[in-house]
Order: structure tokens, then sequence, then C-alpha cells
């Protein structure tokens, strides 16, 4: 981490924990550089970044102060409390009609899956694959085949390393993106009716996996801050015949869930006595906010029950389709399904990637990534905070690009998607995270787009709808 990241997240941090309160004054630049040790510049850059994520403001001829709240941050909605009983799908089609909004570049794309194409290098990695094209040996089209190309499984297998997590090229399989990962895992553990545990809310395309796949589902409720609840969790373990769990343990998608440490342990100890495997669906882990990279599952895995699925589709190379899973005991199933399926992933692509992490050039951008997202996660929360009625309920994430809001009871999300879609707005409406359509009155909001002043100005127009629905 470069001198003005590290001070601009000791700041903020000192921001968010109230030791620098609204409208105090931040030291003078010749003072922090007196202070902290660092160069003008330096200490510029970092109150810049600062000031692009909505916490300071520059006052002429006095500083640099704290900004202040137009009110009280939000409350976070409580544990979700989904039915029960376990559950047949019929949610494709309404999921598809819902999403067909999002596909026009003029729309505001609040309602969005994927963060803004110009925050990934993918004109260097546009290099990266012609080069490979180009040099590509004949026989890495049969060398290649699954589980993937070698060099590939070996840098994938150092990143695990570095995190901490055993993992050997042996136990890795390349996908066509964490979408086919997670299809496969499904497969290799799984038969035609038999019931997967799954978050409440979650994912839609894990959802249409499992309906396509001929499964069921018991939803299992879940905190904004804390990830899935064990004693619901342990509960539909006992008394319902759970062969799977479907779970996003690091900034879950749609409520950046952030699964504490103990928490982790603990699931994995319980899937153990059962011997229940563990779909972790790993995708966003590394657009972690802060310093700490978040711990996953599969670190804790000893008996080769937890599949870990992830991708570089969020993190480098949207629109490659290059995703992976490390499957533990799975690994041979998945490798023969793989190929049973669609053979391969395309070989120049792997090439590529491969090269690209190999020389380093991963990790400095996702640097720049990760802040970028924080302090669009800062404007879009502080826009929210300004226009949305009271009532109002926020999750704020530690990571990820999603934030889980909860309107007022009186609210309808599906009415406000419909009246945001006449104003070219897009929003992900709660029901389509809900195999029983629950969250009526929820909405997931996607903040990986540069904010703008049509963005603030779509902000103000939905809080203004919603007002009108309550």
């Amino acid at each position: 981490m470069n001198l003005y990241d590290r001070l601009t997240l000791d700041i903020e941090q000192r921001i968010r924990d109230g030791v620098l309160r609204a409208g105090e004054r931040l030291p003078s630049v010749r003072q922090a550089c007196r202070s902290q040790h660092l160069s003008p510049s330096t200490v510029l850059k970092a109150y810049y970044q600062l000031e692009s994520r909505g916490l300071i403001e520059a006052r002429p001829k006095s500083g640099y102060f704290v900004r202040p709240r137009l009110r009280q941050p939000l409350p976070e909605p409580q544990l979700t409390r989904p039915v029960g009983h376990a559950t047949e799908l019929n949610v494709s089609d309404f999921i598809f009609e819902i999403l067909e909004s999002v596909k026009d570049p003029a729309v505001v794309p609040f309602g969005s899956s994927f963060a803004s194409p110009h925050l990934y290098p993918l004109a260097k990695l546009g290099r990266y694959l012609a080069a490979a094209a180009r040099h590509m040996d004949p026989l890495s089209t049969v060398t290649d085949l699954p589980p993937g190309n070698e060099e590939l499984l070996r840098q994938i297998a150092l990143r695990y390393l570095t995190s901490g997590v055993p993992v050997q090229p042996s136990e890795i399989v390349i996908t066509s993106g964490a979408m086919e990962a997670l299809n496969l895992c499904l497969q290799a553990v799984t038969r035609p009716g038999d019931l997967v545990a799954v978050e409440s809310p979650t994912f839609y395309a894990g959802l249409q996996a499992i309906e396509r796949l001929g499964l069921r589902v018991i939803e299992i409720p879940t905190h904004p801050r804390e990830g899935v609840s064990l004693a619901a969790l342990a509960d539909a373990l006992r008394h319902h015949p759970v062969k799977a769990c479907l779970l996003m343990l690091n900034f879950q998608n749609p409520l950046g869930a952030l699964a504490q440490d103990d928490t982790r342990r603990a699931l994995v100890e319980l899937l153990r006595r059962h011997d229940v495997p563990l779909i972790e669906d790993d995708t966003y882990a590394e657009l972690y906010f802060g310093k700490q990279a978040p711990l996953a599952a599969k670190s804790l895995d000893t008996s080769g029950l937890v599949l870990h699925v992830s991708s570089f589709s969020k993190s480098l190379a949207p629109g490659y389709r290059v995703g992976w899973v490390a499957a533990g005991r799975f690994a041979q199933k998945i490798q023969r399904l793989k190929i049973s399926t669609s053979l391969a992933t395309t070989i120049p692509v792997q090439i590529a990637l491969a090269d690209f992490l190999r020389r380093g050039a991963f990790d400095t951008h996702l640097r720049r990534l990760r802040s970028t997202l924080e302090g669009q996660e800062t404007k879009m929360t502080a826009a929210i905070e300004r226009h949305f009625p009271a009532g109002t309920r926020l999750a704020r994430p530690r990571g990820g690009y999603f934030v889980w809001v909860e309107l007022p009871p009186q609210a309808d999300s599906l009415a406000l998607h419909r009246m945001a879609q006449e104003h070219g707005i897009s929003i992900a409406p709660g029901p389509i995270f809900s195999a029983k359509r629950e969250y009526r009155n929820c909405i997931r909001l996607n903040f990986g787009h540069p904010w703008s002043d049509e963005h603030e100005n779509a902000m103000a127009t939905l809080g203004r709808m919603i007002t009108g629905l309550t």
C-alpha cells in the first residue's frame, strides 16, 4: 500500500470512529507533513481522495474540515426472517423480466450486477491477450484442457498461499466464470430433488442455477453485518435433509454482509459434523475496504468439504469469463463434469491472465480499484441519507459494490422499479433475491460506477418516488 493510501485510510477510520468529528479541522498540509514525515504532494493526494469520497471539504483560506452529515446515519436492517420450509423454485422468468431493464447503457445503472468496465485495465489486458494469441503453443489446445492452463493454476494457488489458504494447483479447476463453477459444484454434490440451504436474501443467479438443476431451497436468516445465522442453519440441518450449502461469506450479494471469523470457524465445524458440503461463493473477496483481506472458509477446511468459487470477472477482467473452483475432495468429479459440459475455458484468455498475474500487475490494479469503490460507496451512502425518507434502513458494506436498502414498510420496490424505469433509472428490487419473492420493501443499489451529477440527481428522483409510495 502506498503512503497516501495509508494516510487516507487512517484519517477515514478516525472519522468513522468519531475521533475526528463533523466540522473539525484537519491538520494543515504543513502540520501533516511534519507529524507524518510525508511530502506535501503525498498529504495533498490523501486529502483529495478524502474530499472525493465526501468525507472532508476544503474551505477557502481555512483548510480542510470533516464534512458534516445532514442527519444521523441510517440504522441498519435487522436479521431477516424468511419462511423456514423448503421451497420449489419458479423464479427465472420473473428475474429475467426485471433484469432486461439494466442492459440499456443510457439508463443510470443502480440495478446492474456489474461495476463500470472503465474501472478495469482492459486495454492493458488486451495487449496480454494479443501476445498470448500470437505466441500460443499449438500443443496448449490439448495440454490446457481441464483442469486448465498450468501457469494460471500455479498463479491462483500462489494467491491462495499468500492468503493463508493451503490449496494445491491440482485441486483447482478453471471454469467459464464463477457461474459455471457454481453450476458444476451443485451438480457434483446434489441430485435433482435435493435440498440446498441458501442465505436470505441471496444472489438471484444462484436461485436460477438451483431451479435449473431441479433442486429445492431452504432460506436461512441472514444479518446484514454478521452474515448467515448459524443457529438457524443448525436447526435446518437437524430437521431437513440438507445436501449442500451455497453461501457468500464475504460482501454477500445483495446484503454486503461480511461474516465474522468466529462465525466461519463455527460454520465449517458445523458442516463437518453433518458431512454437508459448503459451496463458498467468494467472487467479491478481493474488493475489500481497509487494510485486511477477509478470511475464506476454505482456509479452515481440513476435510475437503469446502468448494471455494471465485473469478476474475469482478476484480480484473469483466467479459473474459474466467473463474475457478478449489474443489477439495470433489476436484476430480468437477473436472470431469467440466469436460462433459463445456470441454474447456478459452485457452488464450487463460494464458493472458496467467502472464498478467505473473508480472505482478494484479495487486497494483486492485489497490486502485478498492480505493475507488470505497469512495463511491461513501458518496452513494451520503446521497441515500440526503434524499431517502425517514424510516429507511441501510446496510453499509465493507467491500464489494452493492448496498442493501430497506425502505419504509409501505414502499413497494416492484412499483418503484417500474417508476424508476420510466425515468431512466434501474434498481434491483428485493423480491428477485428470494425464492418466495419476499423483501418487497427492499432494493439493492450498485455503487460500482463513477459518481456524477447524473447519479446524484437519480438518487434525488428515487427519494421523491419512495416518499410518494409511503
